[in-house]
């Protein structure tokens, strides 16, 4: 592996600064597709998916936990396996205190497609407290392609799927997955894969997270 050239202090700050130009470029960039995104269009989600989590049996409107988005991380666990993906798992290892994207009105729920019963030990093991569900009963993860057909057989991939409810109406607005997760996973990533962005509920400051009023 080549290291960096050695430079001055003056080099630097000048090779420094036309980087930071291609960097504000991409900034750029990123908000106006970020604004374009949260201009997509949203389709209702009819299905009653039923999922079984920590409180017995779920319905994707309970996901919501009375708030007004939902963040669901796809986490590669197939049914068959004994232990849930590392790459998922490293990633959700990056997601912060849930109570930042709360205040935002926004949920975050890890479904995966292995029976409640493989995901409870492994969760555990983990020592990840974020709700996380299984939806082996159902064709969620079918339905919003986490689980797809390649070459015959079914197979898992990760991803992120952003809901919006109206009352009980619950639309899908937005999916990511694979290479799409790279970057992801801090509170302002995730809120901008949201229809309502990191505006959500007035965009009040930024406060530890046992100051929330929830």
């Amino acid at each position: 592996m080549s290291l960096p050239e050695i430079v001055t202090r003056e080099q630097w700050r000048v090779a420094r600064e036309e980087l930071l130009c291609k960097e504000e470029a991409v900034r750029r960039a990123r908000e106006v597709l970020g604004a374009e995104r949260r201009r997509l269009p949203m389709v209702e989600v009819d299905p009653e998916y039923v999922f079984e989590g920590g409180d017995g049996k779920a319905t994707l409107l309970d996901l919501f936990e009375g708030r007004t988005q939902l963040v669901v991380h796809h986490f590669m666990f197939a049914p068959e396996w004994q232990t849930g993906c590392p790459c998922c798992a490293a990633f959700l290892d990056q997601v912060g205190h849930l109570a930042h994207l709360r205040a935002r009105d926004t949920s975050f729920a890890a479904v995966s497609a292995a029976p409640f019963t493989r995901i409870l030990p492994f969760k555990a093991r983990m020592g990840w407290a974020v709700p996380w569900y299984s939806s082996c009963h159902s064709d969620f993860n079918r339905d919003f392609e986490a689980t797809v057909e390649r070459a015959g057989e079914l197979v898992e991939r990760p991803g992120l799927s952003c809901f919006l409810r109206d009352r009980d109406q619950v639309f899908h607005t937005y999916s990511v997955y694979d290479d799409g997760l790279d970057g992801l996973g801090a509170t302002a990533g995730l809120l901008d894969l949201t229809a309502l962005g990191r505006e959500s509920r007035g965009g009040e400051p930024v406060r530890y997270h046992d100051e929330y009023d929830d």
